[in-house]
């Protein structure tokens, strides 16, 4: 395996794509846990293994809601006569925050939230100028 790492560079370039996809899940989930300066502070194994279930939960909505509006972002674009490669999207993970706020208090008007949602069922994209 070694070996391999050190004679192959594609290989060596697939190692270093899946550790960078490992890391940004690790970001992601440092940056969720944030509120607890990125501690697991509870004192029993039960509310410690709570705790980090509640974690996976946050983190594995943040990237299903990311994957998704990904998904329909990039149709839209196809749609609108842009090229984007597979080979190309195979390269963006979901797993970040920028999207996220993390502090203050978040009010959510649900009827306003509910009224904006297309007849798909999704919230519209914010359309502007990207690489692709």
């Amino acid at each position: 395996m070694t070996a391999r790492y050190l004679a192959d560079p594609a290989y060596r370039r697939k190692i270093s794509r899946q550790l960078n996809k490992g890391e940004s899940l690790h970001a992601l989930k440092r940056d969720l846990l944030y509120a607890h300066e990125g501690a697991i502070r509870a004192r029993h194994l039960e509310a410690q293994t709570e705790q980090a279930w509640c974690l996976t939960l946050a983190t594995n909505a943040v990237v299903a809601w990311t994957t998704e509006y990904y998904g329909l972002a990039v149709e839209s674009m196809r749609r609108a006569g842009r090229r984007i490669d597979d080979e190309v999207l195979a390269h963006i993970s979901p797993a970040h925050s920028e999207n996220i706020n993390f502090f203050g208090a978040i009010e959510v008007d649900i009827e306003g939230e509910l009224a904006q949602l297309g007849p798909t069922g999704y919230r519209p994209l914010r359309v502007r100028d990207t690489l692709f």
